[in-house]
């Protein structure tokens, strides 16, 4: 096999840093980690070193790469392990199809496992595992990581791992990270500036995209703590607006339904400015009302609400997007002729994404949205999540904020495109 360190730039065309080249050469312990901040070269450093393993790993036993689903494997890992760019001449000699449950590595089957919750670890038992590689390990069940490595039995088996920084109490970090020296482990650190391939305007970008927890970790690449407000660069004397621009498209609306808490929908649309605007809102409060509406009377309503959003004119957005577990109102809301998605409810990601959008400006709300803006100052993240090595939103007031994240993170891959690149992106 060619050598993947020496290999020359037709052949190879990834350049490494010298962190990166030191990493591959001494990830000889059983546990090997690299962690650090986004688009670092970490995860470039441990493919090249899993593929250098795998052509030695020992036999009589399997090798395994796990993620969080087979999208993301697909993606993060033979995505790359298959891009000549990356591993040159050995890119023909890998074989992998999205969502089989096996690939073909330099003439070597692996076992393509994913772990999405902790029933994921059932699926690793029995297993006699030579070596393994995880990607993105704090999206992982920790019972799962435990099965794993404990089912890595033969002789000179080692694990390859990658993850993002998270909360400091996480147990990648108490239980591996922080015990590195009592543990046949090692561990590297990067950040954005150890990638030598990086274009300076692509990393000034992605600078200004990330503020507050979020360059801390995907930035800085430190294992902080989620506290205090999450929507801490909000200003209404900036990103409240009175009257809005001409709309250049209706993206979205998304649908929070409430039967003992409030229902709102929330509208998301592009203005002629090149900003993302939440331009109107729907809430129905069953507590202050006295009274709980039903499926076919929300659909009703919200139908009719759209009727006369824009100047009286009838508004149709290009999505719909509702609460997955409202099964019977999306039904409802077909039936009436509003044709409708189950939003994307990553809450951690989309609030990032709503941070982001809002520090960098490229995101505004109309005053007409009352429920929207009295829940933004109260938003917080919930300190006993974030003692027990988890980020979560404290699960309160945040009916408006659900419905506004859904119709934001749902239409991410539309509107991203969308807004002006000159001085705001946000990373693919």
């Amino acid at each position: 096999m060619v050598d993947l360190l020496t290999a020359p730039p037709a052949q190879r065309d990834v350049r490494l840093s010298e962190k990166q080249e030191r990493s591959i050469a001494h990830a000889t312990a059983r546990i090997n980690l690299w962690t650090g901040s986004i688009r670092s070269g970490k995860t470039v450093s441990s493919l090249l070193c899993w593929l250098i393993y795998v052509a030695n790993a020992p036999r009589g036993g399997d090798l395994v790469v796990t993620g969080k689903t087979f999208d993301t494997v697909a993606r993060n890992v033979f995505a790359p392990l298959m891009n000549p760019a990356v591993t040159g001449p050995a890119a023909s000699l890998i074989k992998y199809t999205r969502g089989a449950g096996t690939a073909t590595i330099l003439g070597r089957q692996i076992e393509v496992i994913t772990a999405n919750d902790v029933s994921a670890e059932a699926r690793l038992r029995g297993m006699t595992c030579a070596g393994a590689y995880g990607d993105e390990l704090t999206l992982l069940p920790e019972v799962f990581f435990d099965q794993l490595l404990g089912r890595m039995s033969v002789p000179g088996a080692r694990f390859f791992g990658t993850s993002n920084p998270d909360n400091p109490n996480h147990w990648l970090r108490q239980r591996f990270l922080l015990r590195a020296a009592h543990l046949r482990l090692r561990h590297w650190h990067f950040t954005l500036d150890d990638n030598p391939g990086l274009d300076p305007e692509y990393v000034a970008s992605i600078k200004r995209e990330y503020v507050g927890l979020w360059y801390k970790r995907f930035i800085e690449g430190l294992w902080v703590v989620a506290e205090g407000a999450i929507f801490d660069a909000f200003d209404d004397r900036k990103h409240v607006v009175t009257k809005l621009p001409a709309i250049r498209r209706w993206l979205s609306l998304g649908i929070d339904y409430g039967t003992a808490h409030p229902f709102a929908a929330v509208m998301l649309a592009l203005g002629a400015d090149g900003r993302l605007y939440l331009t109107n809102e729907w809430r129905h409060d069953s507590v202050k009302a006295r009274r709980r509406l039903s499926p076919v009377e929300y659909s009703h309503a919200v139908r009719n609400w759209l009727e006369t959003l824009d100047a009286g004119e009838p508004i149709a957005p290009e999505y719909v997007l509702v609460d997955s577990a409202a099964a019977d109102f999306r039904v409802q809301m077909a039936k009436d002729g509003l044709p409708n998605k189950p939003a994307k409810k990553d809450v951690v990601e989309g609030l990032r994404t709503m941070m982001s959008l809002i520090a960098t400006d490229r995101l505004r709300i109309h005053s007409s949205c009352v429920g929207l803006l009295s829940e933004i100052p109260g938003y917080s993240w919930n300190a006993k999540a974030a003692l027990e090595g988890r980020d979560e939103p404290i699960k309160a007031g945040d009916d408006s904020i659900d419905a506004a994240r859904y119709a934001i993170y749902s239409t991410r891959s539309i509107w991203w495109s969308l807004l002006r690149r000159s001085d705001f992106s946000l990373a693919a």
